[in-house]
């Protein structure tokens, strides 16, 4: 349920209902807007009867939210939310490029990419120390040894850092070394793996997964919202399709439907959504003009020679050339790039 709140009600008054929710045992999360306070209720509706909330002169009406999704609907923060990371604000009036390889191979590669990356613009520097891959056989990551390389590339550079936990035990050691914590498409319906990230109070990033209905995946998004931690962002990462030419099909419908549906950030990664470094440059366009807070691409100083995804990795030089067309686009759509210097 949301209680909506009279314009120039009193801070006592706005108090006095959460209190007498929190009473009747509902979990209580306010959201106070220009206009208008919104309290809103995650418990028992039936119990909310009794406490006749409406009989309250500064009550303007109590409204059920009839999704699923509680806490990540817009009915229940209608203003767009913003994440805070570091000097950073994502889902702000700036969008941000997130850059950097599928995986972490060694501190020589993450810091040349690193650098390269932050040169053509680039806030966060994104790169994995734990790959969950389809073979067992498959190059795993460096695990801590990867994440100490994105923290020293941190260090040199001001990018913060993006990166994938995969398993709940791991999430304190993750959150150690990230600024953001990554949850990808194999994982988005882990949810005792959810419900750790919401422990560890760092921005979460979830990946939608391969065959995720819009619906599944708010849902997801809920279970780390219910657990305390609001700094979530969707990212919408492709989705399997008959189409074998690509390999997702990326849903950039997405992004305006989760902005109509939900106050929660979204990134699009392009990537991933391909898996074709050709296609990054057109899709990240069409991205930023559908509207999303920002990108996150894969980047290589060799995609050649890449130990994962090399395929859909860009370049240095090729980031660079389509950093510069997509600064161009940002600023024509009033939404210009982050800055580095601000983290």
């Amino acid at each position: 349920m949301i209680i909506v709140i009279k314009k120039g009600a009193l801070p006592e008054q706005i108090d006095e209902v959460s209190t007498r929710l929190v009473e009747e045992g509902f979990k209580v999360h306010l959201s106070q807007g220009v206009e208008k306070t919104i309290v809103g209720a995650v418990g028992d509706r039936t119990r909310i009867k009794a406490l006749d909330l409406e009989a309250l002169p500064w009550v303007e009406k109590v409204v059920p939210i009839l999704a699923p999704y509680k806490l990540v609907s817009r009915e229940f923060h209608p203003a767009d939310s913003i994440i805070q990371v570091g000097g950073q604000e994502i889902g702000g009036d700036r969008v941000h490029m997130m850059a950097g390889p599928c995986a972490v191979e060694s501190k020589a590669q993450i810091l040349e990419t690193a650098h390269a990356v932050r040169e053509a613009g680039a806030t966060f520097l994104r790169g994995g120390a734990f790959k969950p891959r389809t073979s067992p056989y498959s190059f795993q990551g460096l695990e801590e040894e990867g994440l100490r390389y994105l923290a020293d590339a941190r260090e040199e550079t001001g990018l913060m850092v993006v990166t994938e936990v995969i398993d709940a035990r791991d999430v304190s050691l993750v959150a150690h070394y990230a600024d953001i914590l990554q949850i990808g498409a194999r994982n988005m319906q882990n949810f005792i793996l959810l419900k750790e990230a919401a422990k560890s109070g760092k921005p979460v990033l979830l990946k939608r997964g391969p065959s995720a209905t819009l619906e599944e995946w708010m849902m997801a998004a809920e279970y780390i919202m219910d657990g305390g931690n609001y700094q979530v962002m969707f990212c919408e990462r492709g989705i399997r399709t008959f189409e074998s030419y690509t390999r997702n099909t990326l849903d950039l419908s997405m992004v305006p439907a989760l902005h109509a549906l939900s106050h929660l950030p979204v990134i699009v990664d392009p990537s991933h959504g391909t898996g074709r470094w050709q296609l990054v440059h057109p899709m990240a366009k069409a991205a930023l003009a559908a509207g999303a807070d920002g990108l996150i691409v894969e980047v290589h100083p060799q995609p050649e020679k890449a130990v994962s995804d090399g395929k859909q990795s860009l370049t240095p030089e090729k980031f660079k050339v389509m950093m510069d067309d997509l600064t161009g686009l940002s600023q024509a759509l009033g939404r210009p790039f982050g800055d580095v210097s601000l983290c």
